[in-house]
C-alpha cells in the first residue's frame, strides 16, 4: 500500500491467537494499512516468525507470550501495547479453540478450554483494553466469532454455547459504549481453511469436520482479514457491528 492507502497510519493495533490462521492474516493485514501491531499467542516461534515477516515490510511490531486464558497475561499486553507501541486503537479478539463434539460422552476438559479460551479470554482482554478506549473516545473491539454463534447444531452444542457468549458480550457492551465513541464489531466466520478441526479431540467429530471442509470452497484467512480490515476502517461516525462470512458453497 502507498503512503495514501494506509489508512490505519499513526495507529496501535493488538491480535490475540496471532500465530496462525485468520490471527496471522489480520496482523498482516492491519499492518499493510499502516498500523504498528502487537501480536499475542502462546507459540513464540511462530510469532518470532511472523514478526520478521512483518517488521520486513518496515512496520512496528511488537511479540507477546500471551496465553488468554490468564487474565493478568492479558492485562500485561494490553499495557506493553500501550507503552511500546504508543497506545491501542484496535482490539482483535481472535483467540479461540473449536473441539466440537458430542455432549452424551464427552471429556469436559473439552468444554472448560473452550469456555475459558473463546469466552473468559476475550472477555478478559477487552476488560484490559476498554477503559482506555472509553477514556480516549475512540477505539475498536473486533470480536471473532463463528456462524455457530447464530445456529446450534447437533456436535457442536458447547462450542455454540461460547460464541453465543461471545455475541451476546459483545452486542451489551456495544450498547454500553457507542455513545462514547468505542466501536464494537462481530466477524462470524463459516468454515475457513485453518488448523482448528485438527484439534478436535472426538474422532468421529474431527473426521466430520474434515469432511465437511472438503466438501466446498473453503474461506481463506485472508478473507476473514479482509473483514476485520473493513470495520475498523470505517469513519468515525460509521460502526459496522456484524458481519457474518460465508462460503459460497456452505448452506448452513
Amino acid at each position: 500500500m502507498t503512503e495514501s492507502t494506509r489508512p490505519l497510519q499513526g495507529k496501535v493495533a493488538l491480535v490475540t491467537g496471532a500465530s496462525s490462521g485468520i490471527g496471522e492474516a489480520t496482523a498482516v493485514a492491519l499492518a499493510e494499512a499502516g498500523a504498528a501491531v502487537a501480536i499475542g499467542a502462546r507459540r513464540r516461534d511462530r510469532l518470532d516468525a511472523l514478526a520478521e515477516w512483518i517488521g520486513s515490510s518496515g512496520a512496528r511490531v511488537l511479540t507477546l507470550d500471551l496465553d488468554v486464558t490468564d487474565e493478568q497475561q492479558c492485562r500485561t499486553a494490553v499495557e506493553r501495547a500501550r507503552s511500546e507501541l504508543g497506545g491501542l486503537d484496535v482490539l482483535v479478539n481472535n483467540a479461540g479453540v473449536m473441539l466440537l463434539g458430542t455432549i452424551v460422552g464427552a471429556d469436559t476438559e473439552d468444554w472448560r478450554r473452550m469456555l475459558h479460551t473463546n469466552v473468559l479470554g476475550l472477555m478478559y482482554m477487552t476488560s484490559a483494553a476498554i477503559d482506555g478506549m472509553v477514556e480516549q473516545g475512540s477505539g475498536d473491539v473486533v470480536n471473532v466469532s463463528s456462524v455457530a454463534g447464530r445456529t446450534a447444531r447437533l456436535g457442536a452444542g458447547v462450542y455454540n454455547a461460547s460464541k453465543w457468549a461471545v455475541n451476546a458480550f459483545s452486542e451489551s457492551l456495544r450498547q454500553e459504549v457507542t455513545q462514547r465513541g468505542v466501536r464494537i464489531g462481530l466477524v462470524e466466520p463459516g468454515a475457513v481453511a485453518t488448523e482448528l478441526s485438527s484439534h478436535i479431540t472426538q474422532a468421529d467429530a474431527r473426521q466430520q469436520s474434515q469432511q465437511m471442509a472438503e466438501s466446498m470452497r473453503t474461506l481463506d484467512p485472508e478473507d476473514i482479514a479482509r473483514a476485520v480490515l473493513y470495520l475498523v476502517t470505517q469513519p468515525p461516525h460509521v460502526a459496522v457491528n456484524e458481519v457474518l462470512v460465508r462460503p459460497t458453497d456452505q448452506q448452513r
